[in-house]
């Protein structure tokens, strides 16, 4: 199990050092394995300052080359040469001063050095968004709204806090502390701190999108509940979500599949988004006949077993409880409305 430090701080408020922090959850029964620094963006920005374009004249032996100079907050400007179309006097921009190393999207890292270009010494480098690993953007450079003064590290402008990633060896008596919340509860009896309130906003129904849940099997599933949601769009999750996710080895997929797993690892109760239209209006929860062919979400077809405990809509199963998504139920780029389970599942259903 990894916990993020960073995360934590929604919960409890701890400012120990992270060995303390590790020997005391080792001795209550959390035995961490390991301690490790999480970089949002590789190399964390080093080297990368803010900067404005104080002159951009083309540059007399090369169409698509501007000189410029840049004032990065030393005592002279530095000269520039840069490739970008989009360049130009009075911009705030994104600098890689001499020295520093870059981490592109989907390239080869790479050393900025003192050069000459076509003639001309260019010290530093204005970057394009994938040259920071920030995205994918490289039509041009990144052009900044910002009053920072300039020379200013570039990790603050794009909030670039540190992170670090506790790893648990979690045993199976201990599922209690399977998240945030979890951990926190016992870093509370442990430093005699109180734990922060859980801040809820409440819902206004606005659509209406019946659907009828039926709970065939209520010793493998005691309590069943669930809320449908309309008019969604799927997409990207914010920049901070996937940290958090990026930090403790979650990919992310997109908003909605990236906010069950949030939930999942903040408060430990699992969540699962069916797409609406495939439910069909009705959830049964149920087991089906030893043998039965079921294809989930890495589309890998499985074999069920007579005490596997399904998610079904009136025609087939369309997940397997508390364990694996089926491949024609979840959500995609073009589910614009979706049931949202949250269940409780026994675990000692055998």
């Amino acid at each position: 199990m990894k916990i993020s430090y960073d995360w934590l701080q929604d919960h409890i408020n701890i400012n120990e050092p992270l060995d303390t922090i590790s020997d005391q959850l080792t001795q209550s029964g959390l035995e961490v394995e390991g301690l490790e620094k999480f970089e949002k963006i590789k190399g964390g920005l080093q080297g990368i300052v803010i900067g404005e374009v104080l002159s951009c004249e083309k540059h007399p032996d090369a169409d698509k080359l501007s000189i410029t100079t840049v004032d990065i907050g030393e005592s002279e400007p530095s000269p520039i040469v840069c490739g970008a179309p989009n360049v130009a006097k009075g911009q705030k921009v994104v600098v890689a001063t001499v020295g520093t190393t870059l981490y592109p999207e989907g390239h080869d890292s790479f050393k900025i050095k003192k050069a000459k270009i076509r003639g001309v010494v260019s010290l530093g480098m204005i970057c394009a968004e994938d040259e920071l690993g920030l995205g994918q953007a490289h039509d041009g450079i990144m052009v900044l709204d910002t009053e920072l003064p300039n020379g200013t590290p570039a990790a603050e402008h794009f909030e670039l806090t540190e992170d670090h990633v506790i790893e648990i060896g979690l045993t199976p008596n201990r599922v209690d502390a399977a998240s945030h919340r979890g951990t926190a509860r016992d870093l509370k009896a442990l430093f005699n701190r109180e734990l922060k309130p859980i801040e809820t906003i409440p819902f206004t129904k606005t659509a209406n999108l019946p659907i009828e849940v039926k709970v065939e099997n209520t010793e493998a599933c005691p309590r069943y509940a669930g809320i449908t949601i309309a008019n969604i769009k799927v997409e990207s999750s914010p920049q901070w979500l996937q940290n958090r996710l990026k930090a403790i080895g979650v990919a992310p997929t997109n908003n909605i599949v990236d906010a069950t797993n949030y939930i999942m690892f903040d408060l430990g109760q699992p969540l699962h988004a069916f797409d609406y239209d495939i439910t069909g209006q009705n959830v049964f929860v149920k087991t089906l006949a030893e043998g039965t062919k079921f294809t989930t979400l890495d589309e890998v077809e499985r074999t069920l077993g007579a005490n596997d405990l399904m998610i079904c809509n009136a025609q087939a199963p369309m997940c397997i409880a508390g364990v694996f998504g089926g491949l024609d139920s979840g959500v995609s780029n073009e589910t614009t409305n979706i049931f949202l389970e949250s269940a409780y599942f026994s675990a000692d259903y055998v």
